[in-house]
């Protein structure tokens, strides 16, 4: 069992809920404040050590929220709703009929319904007809990650700083989608695959492909607050951050920054999600409104950037649950994702190196603390403490991971470049 769930004097338990499906998260943020009352905490089905702790498919994984206790025993569906119900004096009439007989079969019956029938506004709930299936990837699929950033190195010295930094962006992220293609089995048809490796910087290959699973049609709001976010940033970008020069570059570089990543992360990506989901295919944005996490594990975990979070947790934390315990595994793959900026950071910027890697270990320690004994007690991973603990670890320490070589030798050129300055 977990060492995060194992003090019964502190936490009656863990309820996890399916982090990608609105309306789940949406329940847990009405109840939220109610479970923590009864000493229970809510964390996403997604978090990477509850997958490793479960070890259930994925479809299976996500198929009914779950309650998991501290002395080991796990409920699923209406049998976790009625463990649940225990710690409130109102569901003693629900406790009863359950206990009658097929009560118990009848209450699961209607959650499997519900369950089934659940809708979302992004269209990430919906589930497959039929459970994923894996399969090994062989060493030779590993070369595209090995051989691309390489390559892109011998070309260093011949491109600018900014240049050299899409170059080995783009190398990492191509060798990391070809190990995402490649974990499906059986291979999907041509076209499908051709638009994942192609048209769509997501890394759940098994959503992406899954030909059966069709996803609800994008709502005009949903459009309209992509194109929103995708306008925003470009006033960020061309008109806003120009107005920094020359007294305040730094200043003018994080504008910049920021309207950059609303423009492509926030905006473009978010585009590219509305239009393969009105086509039919099921792929889910990948920023899930950061700003509302109200814990560390649910920003890392769920909401900033779920491609690095997929492949992370298949590749690196996966693998080391194994052999470690669930802290050590999550603050490798911190380390991990520290290094992989420091060669699109501080490698192009030719200054700042270690900055990066001693932010993402920051981030790393900060759920260990908001996970410790201390971190439940002050309520860091709740409700408003949870989110202003969450703001100040993420932004606070922010100039480590875009550090000043960074905004003047890469960034302000690359500005300078494409007429934003």
């Amino acid at each position: 069992m977990n060492t995060e769930i194992t003090d019964a004097k502190k936490l009656n338990g863990l309820v996890l809920y399916d982090a990608d499906c609105g309306i789940c998260v949406r329940l847990a943020r009405r109840f939220q404040h109610t479970l923590a009352r009864r000493r229970f905490e809510l964390l996403p089905l997604q978090t990477p050590w509850i997958r490793a702790r479960l070890g259930l498919p994925e479809a299976e994984l996500l198929a009914e929220m779950r309650l998991l206790t501290p002395q080991g025993d796990t409920f699923g569906g209406a049998d976790a709703l009625l463990e649940i119900g225990r710690h409130f004096w109102w569901s003693w009439p629900l406790r009863q009929i359950a206990r009658m007989p097929a009560g118990r079969e009848l209450f699961r019956a209607a959650y499997r319904w519900i369950a089934r029938n659940r809708t979302c506004a992004t269209g990430a709930c919906q589930l497959p007809a039929q459970p994923v299936h894996y399969t090994a990837v062989r060493a030779f699929d590993y070369l595209p990650l090995l051989a691309l950033p390489a390559f892109a190195l011998l070309c260093r010295p011949h491109l600018a700083p900014s240049v050299f930094m899409w170059a080995m962006a783009f190398a990492l992220y191509a060798g990391c989608k070809w190990l995402t293609y490649r974990l499906i089995a059986p291979q999907p048809d041509r076209l499908r695959a051709l638009a994942y490796l192609l048209a769509w910087p997501g890394m759940d290959a098994a959503k992406f492909l899954d030909l059966q699973n069709q996803p609800a049609k994008p709502k005009k709001t949903e459009w309209a607050i992509a194109v929103a976010k995708t306008v925003l940033g470009a006033m960020l970008l061309w008109a806003v951050a120009r107005h920094a020069l020359p007294a305040h570059p730094l200043l003018c570089g994080w504008i910049g920054m920021i309207g950059a990543i609303f423009v492509l992360h926030f905006g473009t990506f978010h585009l590219l999600s509305l239009c393969w989901r009105q086509a039919g295919v099921n792929a889910v944005p990948l920023m899930q409104n950061p700003l509302r996490a109200t814990s560390l594990t649910e920003f890392w975990g769920a909401r900033w950037n779920t491609a690095f979070n997929e492949l992370a947790f298949r590749f690196t934390f996966r693998p080391l649950r194994r052999i470690a315990p669930p802290a050590i595994a999550m603050l490798v793959v911190f380390v991990l994702s520290g290094l992989i900026h420091e060669l699109v950071i501080s490698l192009p910027a030719r200054g700042g190196h270690g900055l990066p890697t001693l932010y993402f270990l920051a981030q790393g320690l900060g759920i260990v603390t908001e996970r410790s004994r201390l971190g439940r007690r002050l309520g860091l991973g709740l409700g408003i403490r949870g989110w202003t603990f969450t703001v100040v670890i993420t932004a606070g320490p922010a100039f480590w991971l875009f550090h000043p070589p960074f905004i003047h030798h890469v960034i302000l050129p690359m500005f300078t470049a494409i007429g934003a300055t």
